[in-house]
Parts: structure tokens; C-alpha cells; sequence
């Protein structure tokens, strides 16, 4: 637990910016996953941290990057599409346990399906019908 909450800290002095991200995959699946945002970070010439919860198959893949530097960040998104593309190709889901929020909106049909996201939509304006719990974020009217 110390050492996974000082991983963000000590990444962060490498860089300016830390762009943490969470992906599960099977365990079964982790040595696969974590080769492959290894090999990511290689093609987009990026830095990456890799960390989380191994025993669920939680990562959390942190590029350590300077957000002034319009290039990296570009690059940075990038990594992340195919990091989030290859986590639903092993079977697992693009957030563990932070959500999807509004990073993570354009990759929900990808994760689960049109027809799911419909589902979620219609389930929101049943419950939700004013809009007012976390408005403008994934659903709008």
C-alpha cells in the first residue's frame, strides 16, 4: 500500500504532468498488458509508469509528460486509444474503478457496445430526468 502511494509522487518528479490512467484486464492477461503499454510508450516515444492493483488486474498506466508541450499530450492521447483498444480486446474494461467520466466518454461504445450505451441513457433519463446529478458529463437530455 506505502509503495503504491508513493508512485504517483515520485513519478511526478520526472515530469510536470502525470496522466494517470486505469484499465483492467484478466489476470491471466496482465504480463500481455503490461509488455504491451511498455510498447506503446516506445512507439509514441513517451514515458510511462505502471502500477495497481495486480491481484484484481487493475493498472494504472501513468505517462509522465509536460502539458505545454501541445506534441507529447497529441501523443499521450494517442498511446491511451490503443492502451483502452487492447484492454477490451483481452477482455477487460477500460476503468477498474475510477469510472468513466469525461476522459473516457468516447470509449464507452468501444468498451460495451452501442446497444449498452443506449440502455445507460434511457436508465439516466428515468432516474435523472432534471439533469441534475453530474449534468453535462457522459448523458445530456
Amino acid at each position: 500500500m506505502t509503495a503504491r502511494r508513493m508512485a504517483i509522487p515520485a513519478m511526478a518528479r520526472v515530469a510536470p504532468t502525470t496522466i494517470l490512467e486505469d484499465a483492467t484486464v484478466p489476470r491471466s492477461r496482465l504480463p500481455e498488458m503490461v509488455r504491451f503499454v511498455q510498447k506503446t510508450a516506445e512507439k509514441y516515444r513517451l514515458t510511462v509508469g505502471t502500477f495497481g492493483h495486480f491481484g484484481d488486474g487493475n493498472l494504472h498506466p501513468t505517462f509522465l509528460a509536460n502539458e505545454r508541450n501541445g506534441d507529447e499530450i497529441h501523443r499521450v492521447h494517442a498511446a491511451v486509444r490503443d492502451i483502452f483498444a487492447y484492454t477490451v480486446e483481452l477482455g477487460g474494461t477500460i476503468s477498474g474503478e475510477h469510472g468513466i467520466g469525461l476522459t473516457k466518454k468516447s470509449f464507452l461504445p468501444g468498451a460495451i457496445g452501442e446497444i449498452n450505451v443506449r440502455i445507460l441513457r434511457d436508465l439516466k433519463r428515468v432516474l435523472d430526468p432534471q439533469c441534475i446529478l453530474n449534468p453535462g458529463k457522459i448523458f445530456e437530455k
